[in-house]
């Protein structure tokens, strides 16, 4: 009771704050964001729209793409951690180590994938609903525990789950940058970015829920897709 009631006292002024500095590293993901070129942004928007409505057709390759950048992390760590140079070789070790274990593994990767995807979810939630910024990991830790729950008892939601939120997370981006960049709508934009705590989860929940609906649709009238 404790907890919730700290939740509704600080609740209205966290999501009134601007975001700089705070717990969600807003200026890095905006830099990021803001620094990609025509031809990235539009790679991302039609990487992302495949993923977003197909991305049941193509999870296997998706699950090995993140087991490879889950290695390169691990391998770069671990090389300079015990090698202290730039050799790249333990990297590469590490990721092609990894993508090989996502073929035997693929149905637990997933269930992680779509694990991660629920704390995400939750976690835009939590931020679009004007709740303390502090205290994000707390939906983040509700959204894990039930997307984990679901994607280990119906597979196909873990699917849906990882491959829409990948999708529309990478659309979101290219979309951003184009605007940002060529449309003339940079001062609009970080204003929203910055000042409006519900504007980048919405603009990131909202076509991932589009594509969880569609790709259900989708997957009804297919029976060939599961490993």
């Amino acid at each position: 009771m404790d907890c919730l009631a700290i939740l509704a006292q600080t609740g209205s002024a966290a999501g009134a704050e601007a975001q700089n500095g705070g717990t969600v590293p807003i200026d890095l993901i905006w830099q990021h964001v803001t620094s990609l070129n025509l031809v990235e942004a539009l790679t991302f928007i039609s990487f992302g729209t495949v993923c977003l409505f197909y991305g049941w057709r193509v999870f296997k390759i998706l699950v090995a793409i993140c087991f490879a950048l889950v290695g390169l992390l691990i391998g770069v760590w671990a090389n300079k951690m015990l090698i202290g140079g730039n050799v790249i070789w333990l990297a590469l070790i590490s990721v092609v180590l990894f993508s090989a274990l996502s073929i035997p593994l693929m149905r637990w990767g997933v269930s992680i994938l779509g694990a991660a995807a629920g704390g995400i979810l939750t976690s835009g939630a939590w931020l679009a609903l004007g709740l303390p910024e502090q205290y994000i990991w707390a939906g983040g830790l509700v959204g894990v525990i039930a997307g984990g729950m679901i994607s280990f008892i119906v597979f196909k939601a873990a699917v849906m789950l990882f491959t829409s939120l990948g999708g529309s997370g990478l659309m979101v981006v290219g979309v951003l940058a184009v605007m940002y960049q060529y449309m003339g709508a940079s001062a609009k934009l970080e204003h929203l970015v910055f000042h409006q705590g519900w504007f980048l989860p919405a603009i990131l929940l909202v076509p991932m829920a589009a594509g969880i609906i569609l790709q259900e649709k989708f997957m009804k009238g297919a029976k060939d897709w599961e490993i």
